[in-house]
C-alpha cells in the first residue's frame, strides 16, 4: 500500500496528546524493590510521565493498618507510614505524582475472608466503615503534613479498583460500592477539600457502562462529591490457555475507541456532569498478566494506534505497567514471560515502552492524523511525528512519502522499532529462550532492546523537504525533520576520510 503526506503551511489536525500523563504499577510496595527503581528511572528517562497509579495502598504488605492488644486486653488501632513514605519519596523524586487508589482492604477491617492475587488482597467492605473512613483521613492528612496541602491536593483520588468484578469486590455488590465511595469521597473532603475524587474504575464485562450510569445517577442524587470518572480499557477477546500463558484474539482500535466513547456519551448525557473529565486508569492490549503479546512488537503498532486517539474520548489514559516487577499471578520466572511492563526485569525495553517514548514527544501543534501517522510541527520549526503499520489486515507493507515545507536543507532523523530492531523478544528466542541469563547475553538483550537510527539528508527543493519511507508489518517510527545548518571548524574536512 503506498501513502502520500503532504503537509502546507496552515495545516491543522485534531490531536490530543495525554501520553504522559500517567502510568501504572504493581501493587505499592514493589517499590521498595531496587530492581523496581531502576526499571521506573528509565521509563522516566524514556517517557517522562506525570501521575503513576497502583494497587495495595492499604493492603498489609504496605503495612499501614495495625492493631494491637494493650495488657489490659483493650485494643488499640495505630497506623504506620514507613513503607508509605518510602514509596511515596521514591515517586516524587522519579517526577511522578500519585494517582491514589484507594484499597484495598487491610484484613483486620475485611468483613469477610475472600482475596484476590498470589499476594491476597483482601476485596471485601469494611467490617466498620467508620474505621475504613478513619484510616483513610489519617493516611491523607500524614500525606498531607508531609508533602504539603497544595501538592497532596493535586493527586487525583480513584476509589477502589474494578468493584464490577466480583474477584476485586466480593459479589461485585453495587449497592455496598456506592455506599462505600460515597462514605470515603466525603472523607477525603473533610481533610483535602480541593483534591480531586472519582470512581467508580469499571472494567469491561457484561453491564459495565451500566455501572457508569448508575454510580452517576447515585452521585447526583446523594450530592456525592465526584470530580472524574474513570474506567478501564482492555482488548483480549476469548482466550485460550496454554500451561500457564493465556493467548487471545485482539479486538480492534476502532472497537475498543466506540466502547471508550459510549462512556463518555453517558457521562454527558448527565447536564450535572457533562464535560466531566473521564480517565481510563488502565489500558492495554490482555488483560493477564502471563501473555506473550504484551513482549512483542505487535504490541508496539496497537499502542501506537491506541495512543493516536485515546485523547479523543478522554482528558487521560495510564499503560498498565511500567516494569515487570508485578506479582499478581506470582513471582514472573523468566525475563520474557508476557508481563504487562514497558521494560522486561533485567532492564530490558521492550518494543511498547518505544511507542509512548516517540508519542511522549509530540509536542507542538497537530498538523495531520491518520489510521497511521500523527505529525506536529516544533517550536523549532522542524517537524516531529510517529508513523506505525498496524496489520489488523493483509496489509504488509506501507509506504509513506513525507513531504514537508521547509525554509532551508535540513535533516531526517528517523528511530524505527521493527522484527528485527527495538524487539529484544526475537533474539531472547534465537538464542533458545533460555531462563537463566548471562551477563553476557543480557547485555546484548538491552542493545538489541534499541531502535535503528538513522540520519539522511533533507534537501530543500521548491521549499519542501520529502522522504520516503517502507513500514513492514507492526513497525513504529518516530522521523524528525529538523533545520541543518552546518556548524564548520576551521580545517575540519569530514569528506577527506568519509566518501558519502
Amino acid at each position: 500500500m503506498e501513502k502520500r503526506i503532504e503537509i502546507r503551511p496552515g495545516d491543522r489536525a485534531t490531536f490530543h496528546n495525554h501520553t504522559r500523563m500517567c502510568v501504572g504499577t504493581g501493587r505499592m510496595d514493589l517499590a521498595l524493590h531496587e530492581e523496581y527503581q531502576l526499571e521506573l528511572r528509565a521509563v522516566q528517562d524514556a517517557c517522562h510521565f506525570q501521575h503513576i497509579r497502583g494497587h495495595g495502598l492499604f493492603s498489609d504488605q504496605m503495612s499501614i493498618y495495625q492493631e494491637r492488644t494493650d495488657p489490659d486486653g483493650s485494643k488499640r488501632v495505630e497506623y504506620c507510614f514507613t513503607y508509605l513514605d518510602r514509596v511515596m519519596d521514591s515517586y516524587l523524586k522519579n517526577g511522578l505524582r500519585p494517582f491514589l487508589e484507594l484499597g484495598f482492604m487491610p484484613k483486620a477491617l475485611a468483613a469477610g475472608e475472600q482475596t484476590l492475587f498470589y499476594w491476597q488482597a483482601h476485596t471485601t467492605p469494611p467490617k466498620e466503615m467508620a474505621a475504613w473512613t478513619a484510616l483513610v483521613q489519617a493516611t491523607l492528612r500524614h500525606l498531607k503534613n508531609r508533602y504539603g496541602e497544595d501538592e497532596v491536593s493535586a493527586w487525583p483520588c480513584e476509589i477502589w479498583n474494578e468493584p464490577n468484578l466480583p474477584g476485586f469486590w466480593e459479589n461485585a455488590d453495587k449497592e455496598k460500592y456506592l455506599a462505600l465511595y460515597l462514605a470515603t469521597a466525603r472523607a477525603v473532603k473533610e481533610v483535602l477539600p480541593r483534591m480531586r475524587v472519582g470512581g467508580p474504575a469499571i472494567c469491561g464485562g457484561d453491564g459495565s457502562q451500566q455501572w457508569i450510569d448508575d454510580f452517576l445517577a447515585f452521585c447526583r442524587d446523594q450530592n456525592a462529591p465526584v470530580d472524574f470518572v474513570t474506567r478501564h480499557a482492555y482488548m483480549g477477546q476469548t482466550p485460550e490457555h496454554r500451561g500457564r500463558y493465556l493467548y487471545h484474539p485482539m479486538g480492534t482500535v476502532e472497537g475498543l475507541i466506540a466502547e471508550m466513547r459510549a462512556s463518555r456519551q453517558i457521562i454527558d448525557s448527565y447536564p450535572t456532569y457533562k464535560g466531566m473529565p473521564m480517565y481510563i486508569t488502565e489500558f492495554n492490549t490482555s488483560y493477564n498478566p502471563f501473555c506473550p503479546i504484551h513482549d512483542t512488537n505487535y504490541n508496539a503498532a496497537v499502542c501506537a494506534g491506541l495512543l493516536a486517539r485515546l485523547g479523543d474520548v478522554a482528558e487521560g489514559y495510564s499503560y498498565w505497567t511500567f516494569g515487570d516487577v508485578f506479582e499478581e499471578s506470582g513471582v514472573p520466572p523468566r525475563p520474557f514471560h508476557g508481563g504487562f511492563g514497558l521494560m522486561a526485569n533485567g532492564l530490558i525495553t521492550k518494543p511498547t515502552l518505544w511507542a509512548f517514548s516517540f508519542f511522549a514527544g509530540l509536542q507542538g501543534e497537530a498538523v495531520y492524523r491518520d489510521e497511521a501517522a500523527v505529525l506536529v510541527k516544533r517550536k523549532d520549526g522542524g517537524y516531529e511525528g510517529v508513523l506505525w503499520n498496524l496489520c489488523e489486515e493483509d496489509q504488509k507493507t506501507l509506504e509513506i512519502t513525507l513531504s514537508v515545507p521547509v525554509e532551508s536543507d535540513g535533516v531526517a532523523l528517523l528511530e524505527r522499532v521493527d522484527s528485527e530492531h527495538g524487539n529484544p523478544l526475537r533474539a531472547w528466542h534465537r538464542m533458545g529462550q533460555p531462563y537463566d541469563l548471562t551477563q553476557e547475553q543480557l547485555t546484548f538483550l538491552r542493545q538489541a532492546a534499541q531502535p535503528y537510527a538513522q540520519a539522511l539528508d533533507a534537501p530543500m527543493r521548491d521549499g519542501r523537504a520529502e522522504i520516503a519511507l517502507t513500514l513492514r508489518e507492526n513497525d513504529v517510527v518516530r522521523v524528525r525533520i529538523l533545520p541543518a545548518p552546518r556548524q564548520t571548524d576551521a580545517g575540519y574536512d569530514y569528506a577527506y576520510y568519509c566518501k558519502d
